[in-house]
């Protein structure tokens, strides 16, 4: 359904000379980087948003890198960017990301995006992560209204934004971080968990109470060499109501939600 949406968005942009494009900027050739680039592009092409890809080498300059986004802030072409990190280990990832204009900011890297989450207006986008949660509990129809909800990490990427994002749906949230003293009792006592702990099946039986959703943000590597979440999945799922797995859950509509924020940009910049 949301590809039949970003289908006809696009054509309504396009009637009005409009080609949605995202910019992607990647530096290096890392593995990870490369596939979810394929992926992005794939998603994007499928529905009619353009790609241009901006890539520097691994020893790439600073300098370099922000000169190459003041080139696309520049570029009336480019709506919406995603830049990949972490960056190498030589650069100010901060001061780079927030070299981007937030209006084409489609990830919430910039300070001016994350000011928008919590402020709730209309600057930049949300992060697209955070945002997919949000997704997910809608298309199935969980309103959040009064609902407990604990989130498992408190970093901008997820954690905090996320929370943001429940609250202005009127959900009660209780976010959980390393120093959380008995952590699992106070995730039992939700309703819905949403788990962004950044550590391969972290999050065992003991956090479970019958009658939850949980969605799982986390992806790793497991001893065996498999894609696993933050959740160790055969112990939740038969206790929880519902669970999103890894693959195939939350990272999908990440994507999709990139595209859609891409789509926004463009209509932004035609409107205004």
């Amino acid at each position: 359904m949301l590809k039949v949406t970003q289908q006809a968005d696009t054509a309504e942009l396009s009637g009005k000379g409009v080609t949605p494009t995202l910019g992607i900027v990647r530096v290096g050739e890392r593995d990870d980087d490369i596939a979810y680039e394929r992926g992005a592009t794939k998603r994007c092409e499928s529905v009619g948003v353009a790609v241009k890809q901006f890539v520097l080498p691994a020893d790439a300059t600073q300098k370099e890198l922000l000169d190459l986004i003041g080139v696309i802030n520049n570029d009336t072409s480019v709506h919406g960017v995603l830049l990949f990190r972490p960056l190498p280990k030589h650069m100010d990832e901060d001061a780079i990301c927030n070299a981007l204009s937030p209006e084409k900011d489609i990830d919430g890297i910039t300070d001016g995006s994350m000011a928008g989450v919590f402020t709730d207006r209309r600057k930049g986008f949300a992060p697209c992560t955070a945002q997919a949660c949000i997704a997910i509990l809608d298309h199935f129809g969980v309103d959040l209204k009064g609902k407990k909800v604990t989130v498992i990490g408190r970093s901008l990427v997820i954690g905090k934004p996320v929370a943001m994002m429940l609250m202005k749906k009127n959900a009660t949230v209780t976010i959980c971080h390393t120093k959380t003293a008995d952590m699992p009792a106070i995730c039992r006592d939700a309703e819905i968990l949403i788990v962004a702990a950044g550590r391969a099946k972290v999050v065992d039986k003991s956090y479970f109470s019958p009658g939850q959703i949980v969605i799982d943000v986390g992806i790793n590597v497991d001893e065996a060499g498999n894609l696993c979440g933050d959740v160790d999945f055969a112990q939740a799922e038969p206790i929880v109501e519902a669970i999103t797995p890894v693959p195939g859950g939350v990272g999908t509509v990440t994507t999709s939600i990139l595209v859609s924020h891409v789509i926004e940009a463009a209509r932004r910049r035609t409107e205004a």
